[in-house]
C-alpha cells in the first residue's frame, strides 16, 4: 500500500487524542480559538496545518509538541507497513 499523506496522518492523530480527552470538535474550537469546521477538515486530511496551528492544538489538547509529532510518525509508519 501506498505511503499515506502526512495531512491524513495528522488528522488520524487529531481526531484520536481529542476524543480520548473527550472533547467534541466545537469543545477543541472553542479552547483553541479555532473553527469548528476547520478542525474537521484538518481531521479528514483536507487541510495542511500551519506550525502556529499545531501549536495551538496541542495546548489546547494538553499534549507536547514532542508527542503529537511522535504519533503522527507512527500513524504514517503504521499506513506503510499494513
Amino acid at each position: 500500500m501506498t505511503k499515506k499523506p502526512h495531512n491524513q496522518a495528522f488528522g488520524i492523530v487529531l481526531r484520536k487524542i481529542r476524543t480520548e480527552r473527550r472533547q467534541t470538535q466545537e469543545t477543541l474550537a472553542f479552547t483553541s480559538g479555532l473553527d469548528r469546521t476547520y478542525i474537521s477538515l484538518l481531521e479528514l486530511g483536507k487541510r495542511s496545518p500551519t506550525l502556529d496551528t499545531i501549536i495551538v492544538l496541542c495546548s489546547a489538547l494538553d499534549i507536547s509538541l514532542a508527542s503529537i509529532s511522535s504519533r503522527i510518525e507512527d500513524a504514517m509508519r503504521d499506513e506503510t507497513t499494513t
